[in-house]
């Protein structure tokens, strides 16, 4: 296994691709952010559940949806010796299948969705979000699963406004599909 990079240098995702497959990091802005600990069950569940939702409404449609663990290179290059900034959101809609790779997402996903825990609440609503905004991603969803809760962003004029905070009871419409809409009481439904 190759060591991680001494802090400060430059750390590429060729150099990611040779650790452990269960050796997981996002780097942003030249920042690494280790991926662990793991998600809790309601983590998972949610994001089970959004990537149901998903994956019924796209299918046979032209974007597909993604579910965490998977690595998405924000830039449009796909040499892994450049590449010196992926993220592993949650979940993530590509409408583009030029940007879909064997084994990674290469350019600026639709949508993206992450949930937060604890660990990663800073990331999430910050970094990732800044990131993202600059990046073009169309809209952007952060879960709260504890609190049952989803803001949704959405990109106006290279800025994400705000388009509203929806909890449990709430339907949820996705903007960049008219017409599609999730019951969140199945989003946030309680296990058995």
């Amino acid at each position: 296994m190759m060591p991680m990079p001494e802090k400060g240098q430059p750390f590429t995702y060729a150099q990611y691709m040779m650790l452990d497959e269960d050796v997981r990091y996002e780097v942003i802005d030249g920042q690494v952010f280790n991926m662990s600990p793991a998600p809790t069950p309601k983590h998972q569940a949610v994001q089970r559940e959004l990537l149901v939702e998903f994956a019924t409404y796209l299918r046979g449609k032209e974007c597909t949806v993604f579910g965490a663990p998977i690595d998405v290179c924000l830039a449009e290059r796909d040499d892994p010796e450049q590449i010196r900034e992926w993220v592993e959101p949650d979940l993530v809609v590509v409408c583009d299948k030029n940007k879909i790779r064997e084994k990674r997402i290469v350019g600026v996903p639709d949508l993206v969705v992450e949930i937060i825990s604890k660990s990663t609440v800073r990331k999430d609503k910050i970094v990732k979000f800044h990131r993202y905004e600059r990046a073009g991603v169309k809209e952007y969803w952060i879960v709260d699963p504890m609190n049952e809760t989803i803001d949704v962003y959405v990109l106006e004029e290279g800025r994400f406004r705000h388009q509203g905070m929806y909890v449990r009871d709430d339907t949820i419409p996705v903007r960049m599909f008219p017409g599609f809409v999730i019951e969140l009481k199945n989003v946030f439904a309680e296990e058995e």
